[in-house]
């Protein structure tokens, strides 16, 4: 069975280019698309979809708190920002709130792909937001996290790379390791910073608590 996706995006043009193009070579299955994010909630139960794709500003509602209402029902669903906003403040909102991705509208010709890399454990994200996230972390490194320090050479090597964006596939391919080796030292970072994403990695790591 194909990937659900759930989209948000208010823009009724370019919401049907999302779904045109995400539905051309049968990848993924739109379920649904809607113009705002209201009953974000109700949606998401009732489309359990795999991946969401979600604007910022919309009419009645917000992505970014739309993000963090859907997380109070499904904490799994992969989320990926997909807006004209770069700033500071949204990229690391966005994050805090459990978005899994953030990709510019600009880019549009990155998110089919990034869908795919999402659900493979991926953290897709715009060049120039990646470089804005890699921005936050200095800004709280006196902080000191007992956990961090319990991450080995190779664990926080990878979780430079979650940082970055890579894929589990990347990953592997930089480090000249198997996936499966990747998904072990991934899973002994969550365990060790307690949380459940590589989001919630960064998001741990940047406020160093």
């Amino acid at each position: 069975m194909n990937p659900k996706v759930l989209i948000y995006e208010d823009n009724e043009p370019l919401r049907d280019s999302v779904v045109t193009m995400l539905e051309w070579d049968n990848s993924v299955a739109v379920v649904a698309a809607f113009t705002d994010a209201s009953s974000v909630k109700k949606d998401v139960l009732a489309y359990t979809p795999d991946v969401i794709i979600m604007d910022i500003e919309m009419p009645h509602s917000n992505g970014v708190d739309a993000v963090k209402e859907l997380r109070t029902v499904n904490k799994e669903v992969a989320v990926l920002m997909f807006t004209v906003f770069e700033d500071d403040e949204n990229v690391f909102n966005a994050i805090c709130a459990g978005a899994n991705g953030y990709i510019l509208k600009s880019n549009l010709e990155l998110l089919q792909a990034s869908i795919l890399d999402v659900l493979n454990g991926g953290a897709p994200m715009s060049g120039t937001i990646a470089r804005k996230v890699l921005g936050f972390i200095p800004k709280y490194e006196t902080k000191k996290d007992p956990n961090l320090e319990l991450l080995s050479k190779r664990e926080n090597e990878i979780l430079d790379f979650l940082v970055k964006g890579y894929s589990y596939k990347m990953l592997a391919a930089q480090l000249a390791i198997s996936i499966e080796t990747v998904r072990v030292h991934i899973k002994s970072i969550y365990r060790k910073l307690h949380v459940n994403s590589a989001t919630e990695a960064l998001y741990k790591v940047s406020q160093g608590k």
